[in-house]
This record gives structure tokens, sequence and C-alpha cells, in this order.
């Protein structure tokens, strides 16, 4: 009988993290650049730190939509043009909350204020998941590695969606007010800090976190890793990749919910489109992270809410076509992305 010795690559931990690349700091660098290039054309600093703050909550934002969705590519290479409608989703699902939880947003203390926001969000979540676990069955799995087949049965499927919120909830516009705890800003000097913002961008740090630590730290994100550059090997060391993949695609639809959620109370009042609308948004912000990649996801959401509000308030008549410009730049300078993945 031979025995292994402990130096073999046998007898390594198969917990422990993977291998890290060299920390690439670039982006980051280049999105603070550009964040700077932007102070003297705004003309007022105290407008300008307005406008970054108010982009960080809106990238947040993105980045909770986007997250799902470019782990749902990374894992599954599956390009889901549906991830919208779970943004609708988790928005309308919200808004059924309101009621039951109706004393304590309108209660005079902001603890009982955020626990019936964090309940709503949960709820919606819930709902999101439930509706990503028939959609992965329904919709993606007949159109497993064929990426044509999968655009158009997810653009079909997310037009079914739509429709049946309208069944459900109606055509009526929705409303989704925040409790007046949260409302309102703080000033500071000429600086205007919404509080609503914060807690976006509170939250959004808390998901990136999670999900890197997931991502690096437990077995299940090991797996992931691991599935991401070799699904072949994964599945022969005896995991079923089937169930993670399902498991992966729950969770990108739950974090959709809770984008969807967070996006209706921004917005307050929104109709089924609300999805629609942010759709280009969140495929911008998949392609120019670099498919897969969460950490490219956030700095990438973090750069088109930069330039979105930047070029709102310089060029208004040039806010639509910011992003694709931002989107050519990105890609002729880092093809894959700001952080693409290790190629398969």
């Amino acid at each position: 009988m031979v025995t292994v010795p402990s130096s073999s690559p046998a007898a390594v931990d198969v917990l422990a993290p993977l291998p890290g690349r060299a920390r690439d700091l670039v982006p980051m660098f280049a999105i603070l650049a550009f964040s700077a290039l932007a102070l003297p054309l705004v003309g007022s600093t105290s407008t300008w730190i307005t406008l970054t703050l108010a982009a960080l909550a809106m990238g947040m934002m993105l980045f909770i939509m986007a997250s799902g969705l470019t782990l749902v590519f990374g894992l599954m290479d599956v390009m889901n043009l549906g991830h919208a409608a779970f943004v609708a989703i988790g928005a309308y699902a919200a808004t059924s909350m309101v009621a039951p939880l109706q004393p304590w947003l309108v209660a005079d203390a902001l603890s009982l204020n955020l626990v019936a926001l964090a309940l709503i969000a949960l709820v919606a979540m819930g709902v999101t998941a439930a509706v990503g676990l028939a959609f992965e069955r329904l919709f993606i799995r007949p159109a497993q590695g064929n990426h044509l087949k999968q655009i158009l049965i997810t653009i079909g499927a997310m037009i079914i969606l739509d429709q049946l919120v309208l069944v459900i909830w109606g055509a009526n516009q929705m409303l989704l007010p925040l409790p007046e705890s949260v409302r309102g800003s703080w000033i500071l000097g000429e600086v205007a800090i919404e509080r609503y913002r914060l807690i976006a961008i509170a939250v959004g740090l808390m998901v990136f976190i999670g999900l890197v630590l997931m991502l690096a730290r437990t077995r299940i994100g090991l797996l992931i890793r691991a599935g991401v550059e070799n699904r072949e090997m994964v599945e022969a060391l005896g995991h079923r990749i089937q169930r993670l993949f399902v498991t992966v695609f729950v969770a990108g639809a739950a974090l959709a919910g809770l984008g969807g959620t967070m996006w209706g109370f921004y917005r307050e009042q929104f109709t089924v489109g609300i999805g629609a609308e942010v759709l280009v948004q969140i495929l911008i912000v998949v392609i120019i992270g670099g498919l897969g990649s969460v950490t490219g996801c956030f700095a990438a959401a973090i750069l088109i809410a930069l330039s979105t509000n930047y070029v709102s308030f310089i060029a208004p008549d040039f806010a639509l076509v910011s992003n694709i410009v931002v989107m050519m730049a990105v890609l002729l300078w880092r093809p894959r992305g700001l952080y693409p993945l290790a190629a398969h």
C-alpha cells in the first residue's frame, strides 16, 4: 500500500481557497480618475459630492440587480434577458406587503421602519426566488447550450411574466412610499445627502462583501468557481452540477427581487416597465464588468452610475448615449471587461 506524503497534491485541503491572481487595481484607479475629471466640469464641489453620492447609491442598486445575472452567466453560460421581469416582480411583491406592515412603516421610530423595509425585501426575494425556480425549469433548462434559443425564449418569458404581473396586480400605477424617517436629506454645509441613498449604499456593500466571501471562503463558492473553470471536472468528482446551477439561478432571481424592491422604493411610483427600463443598463454592467465577474460587476455598476449622473448634469442631451459611449471605451481598452474571469 502506497502512502501519500503530506506534501503531495493529493493531501491538499479541497476546501482551501483557490490560488488568487495578482490584484488588479487599475480599473478602480480609472474610475476614481474619471470621477475626479468630472469635478471641474461640474463646477461646484458641493454639487459634485451630491452627484457622486447619488451615483454610488444608484450604482449599488444596479449592482444588486446585475449581480445575479452575471453569476448565472458565469456558471451556467446563460444570458437571461428575462432577468428584468424578476426586478419588476420584486417591486410588485413589495407593494403587497405595504398594507400588512403599514403600522411599522408609519411609526415614528427608525428601528421599526428599517425592520419593515427588511421584511418587505425578504418577502420580495422569496417571491422572486420561487418564480426563478419555475422559470429555470420551464424556460432555461430546455434551452441549455443554445444561446440564440436562450435569448428568444427568455425575451418571450419576460413578456409572459410582465403580463402575469398585470393580471395579478392590475395595470394601475403602483405606489411604494418610503417611511418618513428615511425620506428627505441631511444637509452638511452645501451638500445634500439623501437618507435612502445611504441605506442603498450600505445594502449594496453588504451584498458585494457577502458574495465575495461566499465565493472565496465557502464550499459552495469553491464549487461555483470550479464549475466556472471546468464543469466536467466538478461532475467527475461526483458533484451534481445541475443542482448547483439551479441554486445559483434561484439566488440570482432573489437578488433581482431585492434590487427591484430597492429601485421601487427609490422611484416610489412605477409600472410593470420598471424592470425593462433598467435592462439595458444591467446588460451593460454585466458586459463591461467581465462576464461572470462579481468584482467587475460591482466596478462597472459604479462607473455606469457615475457617468449617468455626471453627464445628466453637464450635458443632459447626451445622457441617453453616455452609457453606450462608456461601454465602447471600456471594451476598446479591455475587450474582456474590467475584471474578466480566467479563460475557460
